[in-house]
């Protein structure tokens, strides 16, 4: 396989994960896969950091940026660091008429490629934190059941 087109592959892969933790109910670990694995693709120069952009809908009406990375035809935003606002050039508003290639592949495959590609455990990505069950605040005891007359005729 060409670096090409595995670079384009692991950029698909994590266009995948990124669609599916914008609607997952817990998207910690995607999002951390995507943020681990493009470090790692610009650390190794198959991606690049390009700009700035302002957030489009900011919690609590605080306006911040993210940094704007390109890998192979996809662009992608993560939460910039702290040499980002003094290297990187600020890009403004978000071009809303820039999207990426509409590409397919099963949200299985994406994090295996991505697991194998970071060496990441993939056991580790399946386990879930143990529940504490909760105690039961308002159970009475030694409460007997309420009898009514009434129903006694």
């Amino acid at each position: 396989m060409s670096t090409n087109h595995a670079v384009r592959q692991l950029a698909i892969a994590i266009y995948t994960v990124n669609r599916h933790a914008k609607t997952a109910p817990d998207n910690r670990h995607l999002y951390m896969l995507k943020k681990m694995s493009l470090d790692k693709l610009i650390r190794t120069g198959n991606a690049e950091k390009i700009g700035l952009h302002f957030v489009e809908n900011p919690k609590f009406s605080k306006q911040h940026s993210t940094t704007l990375i390109r890998c192979d035809e996809f662009l992608f935003h993560t939460i910039p660091e702290k040499d980002d606002f003094t290297t990187l050039p600020h890009l403004g508003h978000q071009d809303q008429t820039s999207r990426n290639p509409q590409e397919r592949m099963s949200l299985k495959i994406a994090r295996d490629l991505l697991s194998k590609y970071l060496d990441y455990p993939k056991d580790a990505s399946k386990e879930k934190p143990k529940v504490i069950p909760r105690k039961r605040i308002h159970q009475k005891k030694n409460a007997q059941s309420f009898r009514s007359s009434y129903l006694d005729g």
